[in-house]
């Protein structure tokens, strides 16, 4: 009996290996895409074209569509694993994309992308200064945001455990007035708008409006930004910077 059993067990053991591996050579496989942008650099400049090679390789099965994006927006569709597109002006300053789809017939599919940075096409203008005076400032303060308003300078700081809101007066450095906030909180920007003072926080993705007169927290708004820097208004508007 066991000399029937034992040749039993290794037949039935080599059709399971032998139907595994064929079911993992039918297995369809998904495209792998390759993007690649010409001229090579390590920051492109707004304003000008770019060429862009797409390479897709296919273990098995046909490819069915490939598709190539450029922030977002559909430049290019092909059948050929291999295509150039060139002449892509680069019309978006900042963080830049291109997106590949590729798509089999039996509808695997699989995408890659590159991101890289475009500048401004504008050099900046160099301007030369002299000091013209210079006033005390407290150097345990990580400043973050800083307004010159009917007299004083409002300043708001940074570091978590450590962020704040000050009403200082200019020439002597004395704190007039002051807020503390949360030591969840990092403080980033400030600006004074319609009487009262708009402070963003680092990665928090909140902001908080105070009375300019008392400093108290009347009220407190998000933003969509990973993060929050700078802050300014133009009178009407606030706008902020991310950083980027």
């Amino acid at each position: 009996m066991k000399k029937t059993i034992f040749p039993f067990v290794v037949i039935f053991c080599l059709f399971i290996t032998f139907f595994s591996c064929s079911n993992q050579s039918k297995r369809s496989r998904k495209p792998v895409s390759n993007i690649t942008i010409a001229p090579q650099a390590q920051n492109y400049v707004f304003g000008n074209d770019v060429s862009v090679r797409v390479e897709t390789k296919l273990r098995n099965g046909e490819i069915d569509n490939i598709q190539l994006f450029y922030q977002g927006k559909l430049i290019k569709e092909s059948k050929e694993l291999d295509f150039t597109v060139s002449n892509i002006k680069l019309n978006e300053i900042g963080r830049n994309s291109f997106h590949v789809i590729a798509t089999k017939t039996d509808e695997v599919s699989n995408s890659r992308s590159v991101t890289f940075n475009v500048v401004s096409d504008i050099s900046p203008k160099k301007f030369t200064y002299t000091t013209l005076n210079d006033f005390p400032h407290n150097r345990r303060f990580y400043t973050q945001g800083l307004e010159y308003h009917n007299g004083y300078m409002y300043e708001g700081t940074g570091e978590y455990g450590s962020s704040g809101l000050y009403k200082v007066n200019l020439n002597t450095g004395e704190i007039v007035m002051q807020h503390k906030l949360a030591e969840k909180y990092f403080g980033e920007g400030i600006t004074i708008l319609n009487g009262n003072i708009y402070q963003l926080t680092y990665r928090a993705q909140k902001g908080f409006v105070y009375q300019l007169e008392d400093f108290a927290v009347i009220d407190s708004f998000t933003f969509r930004s990973q993060e929050g820097w700078g802050l300014t208004n133009d009178g009407k508007y606030l706008i902020m910077s991310n950083g980027t």
